[in-house]
């Protein structure tokens, strides 16, 4: 059984930083990508940023230039690095991931609990 675990959200004022980590656990052969999504209330679930295992990254234009995702293959970790936060990132933060438990599984998709980040004054 995999299982995705978040951390690191909480309350920040406009313009402060956080770091989300999101470490995968279980029986694990491999992970591809991993991505970032958040859920504001009352709106879609969307991505905010995702990686590929040999680490090329892309983001959500509202985030570009702010956000920095990044990974550790040996922790099996994913991160989001968010700067220069703004009222409207408020959300809940998932983390998601493809992993294979063995080598001659099929990749699955996983998600975490999610992550409540709130910025405000």
């Amino acid at each position: 059984q995999v299982q995705l675990v978040e951390s690191g959200g909480g309350l920040v004022q406009p313009g402060g930083s956080l770091r989300l980590s999101c470490a995968a656990s279980g029986s694990i052969f491999s992970i591809n990508n991993m991505r970032w999504y958040c859920q504001a209330p009352g709106k879609e679930r969307e991505l905010v940023a995702h990686i590929t295992s040999g680490g090329s990254t892309n983001y959500a234009d509202s985030v570009k230039g702010r956000f920095t995702i990044s990974r550790d293959n040996a922790k099996n970790t994913v991160y989001l690095q968010m700067n220069s936060l703004k009222p409207e990132d408020t959300a809940v933060y998932y983390c998601n991931a493809d992993i294979k438990w063995r080598l001659a599984s099929a990749w699955r998709n996983y998600w975490g609990q999610g992550t409540q980040v709130t910025v405000s004054s």
